[in-house]
């Protein structure tokens, strides 16, 4: 059994993940958004959203590589 699709899968799936999220992040610092300010405020909300939007974008860009990649292939997805 090849591992190798799997690995691949996992990792890009993470970086994509975590570039998203990042990018919300600094985004939202760009913006005067904090996720880590003290207490649930509308600041510290808005950066949660932006930090979460950004991974979910993230991750499926990264799926989207995976996909286009396979079809260049020929393999399945």
């Amino acid at each position: 059994m090849d591992h190798k699709p799997l690995w691949l899968e996992g990792v890009s799936d993470a970086i994509g993940f975590l570039g998203g999220a990042l990018l919300g992040f600094w985004g939202g610092r760009l913006l005067g958004l904090d996720i880590f300010a003290e207490g649930y405020g509308n600041s510290t909300l808005g950066g949660i959203v932006l930090v979460g939007l950004g991974g979910g974008l993230g991750l499926q860009l990264a799926r989207r590589w995976r996909a286009a990649r396979a079809a260049r292939r020929g393999d399945t997805p």
